[in-house]
């Protein structure tokens, strides 16, 4: 989320105008070439999902994203039908960016036999990114990442010190070598030196519980919080139309949690992420956000995410 939207509502009484105040766009000047591909020969098969009332798609906010693994040697297809084993079975990796209920974008995306058709198949060997971002994302996919022990705070973070001092949303969190937010891991170093993560941008996202220490990637500090629905109701207006509204509780401290977890399940791997634009490159009213905003390593990111779940780092 950019903090441009942030005008759209308060926090108090939020009507469900989330994601639709500002337009999104993906910059198409961004560059997504790579400069030393993974795959020249063999192309891991990647199930991107759309098949979930998804906000992100791959032919427009996660255009750039998609791109970008494409040359990297991966081969990308578009999902549109529910999970079930023999869909999986298909891919090497699945994708799953921002899904939402399909009656109230709040309520689950996923049914219990999809939640447990790809448990399954992570168990038995399978890769997931699953990116569910501020709310109401996090309330639709939280029945899936708590499968994998990872439980989401469902509403926004936020931290005053460790956000990027260049923009006024306190969302923009850093992650980076200096605030000892980024932890050393396979995914921030990479294959070799030249592919080292360094410093991270997120933008307006909630906070994840991993149940290991061991698993996070992106850690929150102790200075960051959460602000969380506590109540939410609908209200008719006129007879055909009926507005949404969330009330949020007060700020609770986040301490512990993380925007980015990565886990080993049986024989497969999970990568959990608590923010979405910081793997895409877009723009909103001509302001740059994601892979495409100045000083960060979050395309570097993406790629190495991509490589440890296709386990060759």
């Amino acid at each position: 989320m950019h903090p441009l939207k942030k005008h759209c509502y308060t926090l108090a009484l939020l009507p469900m105008l989330l994601l639709s105040c500002t337009d999104q766009e993906p910059d198409l000047e961004f560059n997504t070439k790579v400069d030393a591909p993974a795959f020249l020969a063999n192309h891991p098969h990647v199930l991107f999902d759309e098949g979930h009332n998804n906000f992100h798609k791959s032919f427009s906010t996660y255009r750039p994203f998609v791109e970008l693994i494409k040359n990297d040697g991966y081969a990308v297809q578009v999902n549109k039908k529910p999970f079930d084993p023999e869909l999986l079975d298909r891919c090497d990796i699945l994708v799953i960016a921002n899904a939402k209920g399909k009656e109230r974008k709040y309520e689950p995306a996923f049914t219990e036999s999809e939640c447990e058709a790809v448990h399954d198949w992570i168990e038995a060997g399978g890769a997931l990114l699953l990116i569910a971002d501020h709310y109401p994302m996090g309330s639709a996919a939280k029945d899936l990442s708590e499968k994998f022990g990872v439980r989401m705070s469902e509403g926004f973070t936020e931290d005053s010190l460790h956000c990027d001092k260049s923009s006024t949303d306190k969302g923009q969190l850093v992650f980076d070598n200096v605030n000892g937010l980024l932890m050393d891991c396979p995914i921030t170093r990479g294959r070799n030196a030249d592919e080292g993560i360094h410093r991270i941008v997120t933008f307006t996202g909630q906070s994840l519980s991993a149940p290991d220490s061991n698993a996070i990637v992106l850690k929150l500090s102790p200075h960051a919080y959460d602000t969380a629905p506590d109540s939410i109701w609908q209200r008719k207006h006129l007879i055909f139309f009926t507005n949404t509204y969330t009330r949020f509780a007060d700020p609770k401290p986040a301490l512990g949690n993380c925007q980015a977890a990565a886990l080993e399940i049986g024989a497969g791997r999970v990568v959990i992420l608590g923010e979405a634009a910081m793997l895409t490159a877009q723009i909103v009213q001509g302001i740059k956000f994601g892979m495409n905003y100045p000083n960060n390593d979050n395309k570097q990111l993406a790629l190495n995410i991509l490589h440890w779940l296709s386990r060759i780092i």
